[in-house]
């Protein structure tokens, strides 16, 4: 239903992207192709765990077709440097490793050597040609495991970061956090009844449609143009900057139509590797991920365990609660456990809480976002156990989840202050929807469970311009996965008081649009759309001075 306040704003218009989506015409990444382009193809590791003793390229090299073959030499070595890619950090010395691996292979299917030439065919008898000495190690790939003492340690120099006592020696946990408010053992001490349980939940792949794909072009001048797959050009221009040690003003990225990414393409993987086959070859170089590739060398979302304990009044009042959260982080560090952990008891408000999460690598593929990362994990234990204590205090679970739920003013044991939350509300609509109110039928049940996300701000730019014949054009700098071309138009369209089918929402690359984080986070609509919203606010400014100009008026006579 409109809202009566707007003339656009709540309205469902055609998406500007709809036709050439459901005709076939829009471009995705495999899509693009240019003069002379040579295919890039990668060899992967037969090994979960192994030392990289020796590569000979020299017979890949030698057959007939192929024009370059890169390794880990061809990329130099990297600060141990935090960044942020995307919704969750990684570390520069890690991403130059995972893209190709260096001392050691860390998973089965890590990218050992890369090939570019004239055919697929003959980049493929090429991977064949190339000869890898390896030293197989003992591996691991349960986290429960890999947390243990005497198991495999996948990197000579990872110390524990925040173990208590501090580390003295390496191990597979890269990291543990804890947050804590009020005094637990107080709040278990006072409750009525305690429950406690356990969870273990498995890596699950993003699972998009389209694999990751991408097509460099190296000039003789330095210059790269690079076409890709992704949820954050601009993220992909810096990476492949840092990791190839070029000027990000020497790299222009195009964003594709991304077939789906939901976090698994925030990251990159083909993006460098094609870069610099290009500049060994002289040609363009495209390279497409089989699906095979796409599940054995790109992020999934982490598995790991999580231990409840939840401390109640037999009124239903939460009075204490304790979570351990031990995350998959795959290869390399950098699980989403501090979210997971944050997420865990932000719908509530309990007075005790503490909760303790670990970072831990094992031989698997590096794990990429996935839907508001990590929190999908610890909610489902938490809210597991909450519905246990429903159960065992013959409770409606959205009472008591009401008896508890965070509002305005309620601390998290992360240390922020709510502000508006909406959990009351969103819980009370529940309760007195129709569907609620249905009685469930035999052999049938319902399920209720609440969940907490953040909206991440980040950097946005956005431009606006009229053109000769009244039309507005609206550029943006994030790639559309769900809409956002159309909400940007709304808002646009709503802000100029315009038709919406008079405004273009155009996504720019890298070199003709400013800075914009990633497409992740919940952030687009508001972040980007708050950017086009200044940038027409912007325009009309112009505009009216541009009236009152030619009128000879003050600007501020001027209406629009």
């Amino acid at each position: 239903m409109n809202n009566p306040k707007y003339k656009w704003i709540g309205t469902r218009p055609d998406r500007p992207d709809g036709a050439d989506k459901v005709t076939g015409r829009a471009r995705f990444a495999a899509d693009f192709n240019l003069a002379g382009q040579l295919i890039g193809k990668v060899l992967r590791s037969p090994h979960a765990h192994a030392r990289i003793k020796s590569i000979d390229a020299s017979k890949a090299l030698a057959l007939p077709g192929v024009k370059a073959v890169v390794t880990s030499k061809d990329f130099p070595e990297q600060a141990d440097l935090t960044v942020p890619a995307g919704e969750m950090q990684v570390n520069l010395r890690d991403v130059t490793r995972n893209i190709m691996a260096r001392e050691k292979v860390l998973y089965e299917g890590h990218a050992v050597a890369a090939v570019a030439a004239t055919t697929e065919a003959i980049a493929k008898q090429a991977l064949s040609l190339i000869k890898v000495d390896y030293q197989i190690l003992p591996h691991v790939i349960d986290v429960a495991e890999a947390m243990k003492p005497g198991a495999p340690v996948l990197h000579d120099h990872l110390m524990t970061e925040g173990a208590k006592p501090p580390a003295t020696k390496p191990s597979n946990i890269a990291k543990r956090i804890e947050f804590a408010k009020g005094d637990t053992k107080a709040g278990f001490a006072k409750a009525e009844i305690i429950i406690e349980r356990s969870f273990t939940t498995q890596a699950v792949h993003q699972g998009y449609i389209e694999p990751h794909a991408t097509l460099a072009s190296a000039s003789e001048d330095g210059q790269v143009q690079i076409w890709s797959t992704t949820q954050g050009h601009f993220q992909v221009r810096g990476f492949c900057a840092r990791l190839l040690n070029m000027e990000t003003s020497q790299i222009r990225v195009t964003p594709s139509e991304i077939g789906g990414g939901f976090g698994g393409k925030t990251v990159v993987y083909l993006e460098p590797l094609a870069v610099r086959l290009s500049q060994k070859s002289g040609k363009p170089v495209k390279m497409t991920m089989s699906r095979e590739d796409v599940f054995r060398a790109s992020g999934p979302a982490p598995g790991g365990n999580v231990h409840v304990k939840i401390g109640a009044m037999k009124d239903g009042r939460i009075v204490a609660g304790e979570c351990t959260v031990e995350m998959q982080a795959g290869a390399f560090p950098g699980s989403p456990v501090g979210p997971a952990c944050m997420c865990s008891f932000a719908c509530y408000d309990i007075d005790n809480v503490f909760i303790v999460g670990f970072d831990v690598v094992s031989n698997r593929p590096k794990v990429a976002a996935y839907r508001a990362p990590g929190a999908p994990i610890s909610s489902f234990a938490v809210e597991s156990t909450i519905d246990m204590l429903c159960q065992q205090l013959n409770m409606d679970p959205i009472d008591l989840r009401l008896k508890n739920a965070a509002t305005k003013g309620t601390k998290t044991a992360y240390g922020v202050t709510f502000g508006v939350i909406g959990m009351v509300e969103t819980l009370q609509a529940a309760k007195d929807s129709p569907h609620y109110k249905t009685p469930v039928k035999p052999g049938f049940a319902r399920g209720v469970a609440a969940g907490f996300w953040f909206n991440v701000g980040a950097d946005s730019s956005a431009a606006a311009h009229v053109g000769e014949d009244g039309t507005v054009t609206v550029i943006s700098g994030n790639p559309d996965i769900g809409g956002s071309r159309a909400s940007l138009a709304l808002m646009a369209a709503e802000e100029l008081g315009v038709d919406y089918d008079k405004v273009r929402p155009v996504i720019a690359d890298t070199a003709s649009i400013g800075f914009n984080f990633v497409t992740g986070g919940s952030r687009v609509t508001f972040a980007t759309g708050l950017a086009v919203v200044n940038s027409v606010r912007d325009l009309i400014r112009d505009l009216k001075s541009r009236a009152a100009k030619t009128w000879g008026v003050d600007p501020e006579g001027v209406i629009w």
